[in-house]
Order: structure tokens, then C-alpha cells, then sequence
């Protein structure tokens, strides 16, 4: 008797499980994604080598041997990933949606761990759409380049998942959409606490500023052309206290704000595939940009300190064509602009800056691909000449001068079944 009670017990709550989801549509997605490279000389860049950035500059032993040129190479699988697509019920007059996606890249240097990419609710009432969770930053946004590198053309491209609260606003052709974002894996450069000489990257910056970043945006779409416009704002508080003149500490408010501005287009017709994006960046280091701030006064007496911004211009554009067999090619641009204010180096100190590729003048990138697709299968082989000049910083302007260029090759091959 007690066997018969506790199947009744169980065939009533799994019925009553399927009566509580039967409003609910589920669609599970995923892939396994192999990537093997090969680079020339060593590089910025994440995940040991998957995230390629740009080339490091040369740096001599004592017989002036470069230490940087020394080949690397590596295969990895941790970019397969899981996911699934919830449609919810109504919620008033408002269509229900969520995303949970995951991927094995793990965090810092564990790798190998599962890691959340997108996780997000969404209310549709036809024109209008409200996201809530984590999920691309807008920036990065609905255009972005088909390649086989993993860091999807940045920093020429703005790259970031973040959390936030985004308001989509659509009319016939038109999309309007506004947004404000914090920071969790993808975080900005500031001032390390422990070693004030030196960049690190946290959320604490824009945590202590209490102002998330704010992103405003225009689309028009039409006949598989999308183009439109943004601007971003961001606000950080780099220090809450310094150390005087007198050894002594101080609270401070410190607080360097910035705007960013992007354009971008994308036209898509049969086996075409023509896109294209600049941006004009203050401090997007958050979104793998380049750029950050220097310190362009002090308060002797409490250590504060003002800041101005690292300006960088970059550009992308990328061609695709094919639907079996795509050839394809990329090339990206970015250019050191300066700092809109003098930086601070008195008696001839050298000027103090944070960020990434602050002793940059420009990058090159230029690559081509071919790959190979058939109904859930990807193959795929790109090579990528990168070039970057370096020189030292001139405090007068923030400019870089006296540049040399350093190059590297990479190859990529990739394989992907996808479901």
C-alpha cells in the first residue's frame, strides 16, 4: 500500500509540474567549437592566446635579443557552450521571453569552468521591449564582424556582456533604444590600490562612482540594410582616499567621466555580407577598447587627483560572401588621438596613465578566412597580419612619438558542430 501511495504521490506532482509548464516554450542550443593557433611573436591578449588583441612591443635581453619574438601555439575547447531560449506566458499584455547561455571559458586564468555569458528576461508589448539581466553591451550591439578569431574584432570592435536594464523602442524601420549597464566580467583599467603606478582592471571603479553607464541609440532597418548611431557615457571614481603631502590619508572624490560615440552599418542580401563600425572612444577599456585616462593635476596637500581622458578612433569593415563556401575578409584601424589636457609631469617626471595599449600609436589588422558550412557544421581556416606601433608618451598632448612597428602572424582553424 505505501509503494501505491508514493507512485500516486509522484504521478500527481509530475502532472502537476507539466500543468504549470505547458505555457512554456523551451529551446535547447549548443555547440562544440575546437580552436587551434598559431602566433609568430608573443601578444596581448586573454584566455592564453584565444582572445588575440594586438602584438607586444619588443623588449631586449642584454645581447638585444627580442624576448617577445618567440613563437606560441595552442588547441582549446572551451568555447562549446549551452544555452536555452524560454517563451513565457503573458504578463498583462506583454510577451514573455528569457535566455540562460553558458560557456567552459571559466574566469582570470581558470580555465575549464563553466562561466554564464547571457542570462536575461524580456517583456515585448510590440513597440516596445524591456530587457533585464546580462547580456551584449549595446555598443558591441546588433553589428559585428563574421570571423573565426574568438575576440570578434576587437578593440577595433567594442566587445562585452554586462548587466542591464535596456528599453527598446521600435516604429515601422525605426529603433530607438536606451540603456544602463554595470560591469561584472568585463570590467574597466584604473589605478591598482596596492601598486598606484600601475593599471588594474575591477568594477569597483564604477561601483563607487553609483552611476551606471548610460548608452542612447538609433537604427534604421530596411531591405537588409541596418544602420544607426550611438552614444555612451561612463563615469568612474578611480580612488575614494589618497595620501597627502604629509604621509597622512585623506577621503577624496575623484570622478573622470567620458562620452564615447559609434556608428555602424550592416547590409546582408543573398550570399553578401557588408559591415562596418567606428567609434570614437573615451576610457572603453570595459568594453576591450583601447584607450584609459592619465592624471593631468594633484592636490599636494590631500594627494587628489583630476584626470583626462585617453582618446582612441577605431574603424572595422568585413566582407563575406558565399553560403556553402564563405571567403571573407577584415580589416580594422585604430588611432591614438591624445588626451584633451596636458598631462601632469613636473620637474620632468614621466606622466602617469592607465589603460590598455597606452603606449600605442596605431593598429592594423588585416585577415582573410575561408570556411566551409553545411547544416549544423562549421569548418574554418583565417590568417591575421597585425601591426603596432609603439613609441613613448609626449606629456604635452598625449600623443604617442618616436613610433616602431611590430608585426605578428596568426593562424586559426576551427571546427564546430552546432545544435
Amino acid at each position: 500500500m505505501k509503494k501505491y501511495i508514493l507512485l500516486f504521490l509522484c504521478l500527481i506532482i509530475v502532472s502537476g509540474s507539466f500543468a504549470q509548464m505547458q505555457d512554456f516554450k523551451f529551446k535547447f542550443y549548443g555547440q562544440i567549437r575546437t580552436d587551434l593557433y598559431y602566433n609568430s611573436r608573443a601578444n596581448v591578449e586573454t584566455v592564453d592566446g584565444l582572445f588575440y588583441m594586438y602584438p607586444k612591443d619588443k623588449v631586449r635581453d642584454p645581447d638585444g635579443n627580442d624576448l617577445n619574438s618567440t613563437p606560441n601555439s595552442n588547441f582549446y575547447t572551451l568555447y562549446s557552450r549551452l544555452g536555452v531560449d524560454v517563451a513565457g506566458p503573458k504578463l498583462g499584455t506583454a510577451k514573455t521571453s528569457a535566455k540562460v547561455e553558458v560557456d567552459f571559458r571559466g574566469t582570470g586564468t581558470s580555465y575549464s569552468v563553466i562561466r554564464l555569458r547571457h542570462a536575461y528576461l524580456n517583456l515585448d508589448w510590440g513597440k516596445s521591449a524591456v530587457l533585464l539581466g546580462q547580456t551584449w553591451h549595446p555598443l558591441f550591439g546588433d553589428v559585428s564582424p563574421q570571423i573565426l578569431n574568438l575576440s570578434v574584432g576587437a578593440p577595433f570592435q567594442p566587445f562585452s556582456r554586462a548587466p542591464q536594464i535596456r528599453y527598446r523602442y521600435t516604429n515601422k524601420n525605426f529603433q530607438l533604444t536606451g540603456a544602463v549597464v554595470w560591469q561584472s566580467q568585463y570590467t574597466s583599467q584604473g589605478i591598482n590600490p596596492d601598486k598606484p603606478k600601475e593599471s588594474k582592471k575591477s568594477h569597483e571603479y564604477l561601483k563607487n562612482g553609483c552611476i551606471p553607464e548610460i548608452y542612447v541609440g538609433a537604427d534604421y532597418k530596411k531591405d537588409g540594410l541596418l544602420a544607426g548611431v550611438g552614444i555612451e557615457l561612463l563615469s568612474l571614481k578611480p580612488r575614494t582616499s589618497a595620501l597627502g603631502a604629509n604621509g597622512d590619508k585623506y577621503k577624496i572624490d575623484e570622478r573622470i567621466t567620458t562620452l564615447s560615440y559609434e556608428a555602424h552599418a550592416k547590409y546582408t542580401h543573398k550570399a553578401w555580407f557588408i559591415a562596418a563600425k567606428s567609434v570614437l572612444g573615451s576610457n572603453l577599456t570595459q568594453a576591450s577598447g583601447l584607450g584609459g585616462f592619465g592624471i593631468k593635476s594633484v592636490n599636494e596637500h590631500t594627494g587628489e587627483q583630476k584626470y583626462t581622458p585617453i582618446r582612441f578612433s577605431s574603424s572595422w569593415l568585413n566582407v563575406v560572401y558565399g553560403q556553402k563556401w564563405k571567403p571573407g575578409i577584415f580589416v580594422g584601424y585604430a588611432k591614438n588621438l591624445g588626451t584633451s589636457d596636458a598631462l601632469y609631469a613636473p620637474n620632468g617626471t614621466d606622466a602617469q596613465v592607465y589603460g590598455t595599449g597606452i603606449n600605442l600609436d596605431q593598429l592594423v589588422t588585416a585577415g582573410a578566412e575561408l570556411t566551409y558550412n553545411v547544416p549544423h557544421w562549421k569548418f574554418g581556416l583565417e590568417y591575421t597580419l597585425s601591426s603596432a606601433w609603439y613609441g613613448s608618451l609626449n606629456a604635452s598632448n598625449g600623443k604617442i612619438r618616436d613610433t616602431h612597428a611590430v608585426c605578428n602572424n596568426r593562424i586559426v582553424a576551427v571546427a564546430m558542430f552546432m545544435f
